[in-house]
C-alpha cells in the first residue's frame, strides 16, 4: 500500500517556487514538469468562447497538477496560485515506478473527485452545488477558524460562481436565501459556516 504522505524522492525534484496570490503558474500549452502543491492553494481552470472562467479543480497540499506530462501531451487548462503558495517541480523522467505507482493513486483520486462535480454539476440545483463548494473549501488553505469554532472561507461570489458553473447575480441570490436561513453568513469576500450540519443536507439534496 502507498501511503498518503510519501512524495516522490528527492532527486526527482528540480525546483520548489513560490506565488503569491493570483499568478498564473501554468498556461495551456506543452508539458514537461509534474507539480505538487507544498503548501497553499492552486486553481486548475479554463475559459469558454466568451471568456467566462470555469473552475475545474482545486490542488490542495500534497497534491498533483500538470499530470499531462507523464503522458507528453500538451495541457489545455490555466493554474494560479488562490492563495500564497510554494510549489515543487518534479521531473517525470527521473521518477522511479514506486514513484509513478504513487502519482498514479493520486490520479484515481482525483478523477474520483472529478466524477462528483460532474454530477454535482449537471445532477444537482444550484443550491446544492454552492453548499458542496463551501464544504469542499472548508478544508483548504481559503479557510480559518474562528474564535466561535465556525469556519471563515474567503471567496468572492465571483469565484464560487466559477467554481459551480454559475453566474455572479445568480450565486448572490442563492448565499442571500442561505443567510437569511442562518446557514451561512455572508460578508465582502468572506462567507462563515453557521450550520455545517444542515449545509451538508443541502448538498445532498
Amino acid at each position: 500500500m502507498i501511503s498518503n504522505t510519501r512524495t516522490p524522492s528527492t532527486r526527482t525534484f528540480v525546483d520548489t517556487v513560490t506565488y503569491r496570490p493570483g499568478a498564473v503558474i501554468l498556461y495551456p500549452g506543452k508539458s514537461d514538469m509534474l507539480y505538487r502543491v507544498a503548501n497553499g492553494l492552486v486553481r486548475v481552470h479554463t475559459m469558454d468562447d466568451d471568456g467566462n472562467g470555469l473552475t475545474l479543480r482545486y490542488v490542495k497540499p500534497g497534491e498533483y497538477f500538470g499530470e499531462e506530462a507523464l503522458a507528453g501531451v500538451n495541457r489545455a487548462y490555466f493554474a494560479e496560485a488562490v492563495t500564497d503558495s510554494s510549489i515543487d517541480v518534479i521531473n517525470p523522467a527521473l521518477m522511479s515506478a514506486e514513484d509513478n505507482l504513487h502519482v498514479t493513486t493520486h490520479l484515481v483520486r482525483t478523477l474520483e473527485r472529478a466524477y462528483e462535480s460532474i454530477y454535482r454539476l449537471v445532477g444537482k440545483r444550484l443550491r446544492a452545488r454552492i453548499a458542496g463548494e463551501l464544504l469542499e473549501l472548508k478544508d483548504t488553505a481559503l479557510a480559518t477558524q474562528l474564535d466561535s469554532g465556525e469556519t471563515m472561507i474567503y471567496a468572492t461570489h465571483d469565484e464560487l460562481a466559477a467554481a459551480v458553473g454559475s453566474v455572479r447575480e445568480t450565486v448572490t441570490k442563492v448565499v442571500g436565501e442561505l443567510s437569511r436561513e442562518g446557514v451561512i453568513s455572508a460578508g465582502y469576500g468572506k462567507i462563515t459556516l453557521k450550520n455545517e450540519a444542515a449545509l451538508a443536507d443541502i448538498a445532498a439534496a
